[in-house]
């Protein structure tokens, strides 16, 4: 299937380098060299084209597996609210196919494993802080779908069908539905209390790119309009590398301060952000638990799932900080996590 992707991608890729050539103004173009740029946990992979003098991106999502709409909407939503994302240069949403700027071959998660200095994380972080907030700034209902309950559900339902009975081969027994539905909804609760912004869904370092001055973003097909808490605790508890947790909740602070200076509806005590956030991050790690795994024996990409123990320390900070989060304890210790 993917062979015929690539003759498909292969026969569309001239037309579409013409329409960047006259967006542009290049001269001469070059024949080029097609080679891949990345993947993800979706059926999205990404190639990268270069003549040695011109470099772009081209997104390929199989049509009856992705849709590319949302992200040529959402794309819009975010540049018009100041946010340095990939020009569109073409596209044909029938097959699937995206010619996109270029922002370069190095994330923020790339940069970090590289080894930064604390100057350089600092303006990775700073930038990335002020990108969020001109973006959550930007936020009106009816643009994006709601993340209300039944969404939120649905993704924490992954953890105890995919991750509990899939990988651990474990069901519930009644002492540990009974901790589980009292932990739905204490995170429900906490979630459908916040104001509801934008939401990027999946705004973390692997989804950023190194440039001068403030990021490029990537990977916003997602998004919706949800609890506010939700993109920076994506964001300073990744799923791909660690801060250590006075490091996280400094970054947080500046976070809420910064945004609360533009005006945006959070919690006048930042203890009280705090704690949304950290009940935020509890939902997610325990959604990306499920998916990580359903990615593993459903689509047969294990890699992900080694990132496991990370989110279960992540869940473990939270429940040791946060006495709401007892019955989440207890299920951790008889699943023996």
């Amino acid at each position: 299937m993917m062979d015929a992707r690539r003759n498909l991608l292969e026969a569309w890729l001239p037309s579409a380098l013409s329409a960047a050539q006259r967006q542009r103004g290049w001269g001469e173009v070059g024949a080029g060299q097609l080679q891949p740029a990345s993947s993800d946990a979706s059926f999205r992979r990404y190639f990268r084209w270069s003549d040695g003098q011109h470099s772009l991106i081209i997104m390929d999502a199989p049509p009856e597996h992705e849709d590319v709409r949302p992200f040529i909407r959402i794309g819009g939503l975010l540049a018009a609210a100041g946010v340095k994302t990939p020009e569109i240069l073409a596209a044909d949403p029938q097959q699937g196919f995206l010619l996109l700027e270029d922002l370069g071959a190095r994330t923020y998660l790339e940069s970090i494993q590289a080894g930064v200095t604390a100057e350089e994380l600092e303006r990775l972080f700073a930038g990335a802080i002020s990108t969020l907030v001109r973006w959550q700034a930007s936020s009106r209902p009816g643009e994006l779908p709601d993340y209300d309950e039944a969404v939120l559900r649905r993704e924490l339902q992954l953890f105890p069908e995919w991750f509990v009975a899939r990988h651990l081969q474990r069901e519930w027994d009644a002492a540990q539905q009974a901790d589980w539905d009292a932990l739905c909804r204490l995170l429900l609760d906490s979630h459908l209390a916040e104001s509801r912004l934008f939401v990027h869904r999946d705004y973390m370092p692997r989804n950023l790119m190194t440039a001068p001055g403030e990021p490029g973003v990537l990977d916003f097909q997602d998004a919706l309009y949800g609890p506010a808490s939700y993109d920076v605790t994506s964001l300073f508890a990744d799923a791909f590398f660690n801060l250590p947790l006075a490091e996280r909740e400094g970054w947080i602070r500046r976070y809420w301060q910064q945004a609360r200076a533009a005006g945006i509806a959070l919690p006048e005590q930042f203890d009280e952000f705090l704690g949304q956030s950290r009940l935020m991050g509890v939902q997610r790690h325990l959604k990306v638990l499920g998916i990580f795994a359903r990615i593993r024996y459903r689509d047969g990409k294990p890699r992900y799932l080694e990132d496991a123990p990370r989110f279960i320390r992540y869940l473990r900070d939270a429940s040791d900080n946060d006495s709401r989060l007892r019955p989440l304890e207890r299920l951790l210790d008889s699943l023996g996590l």
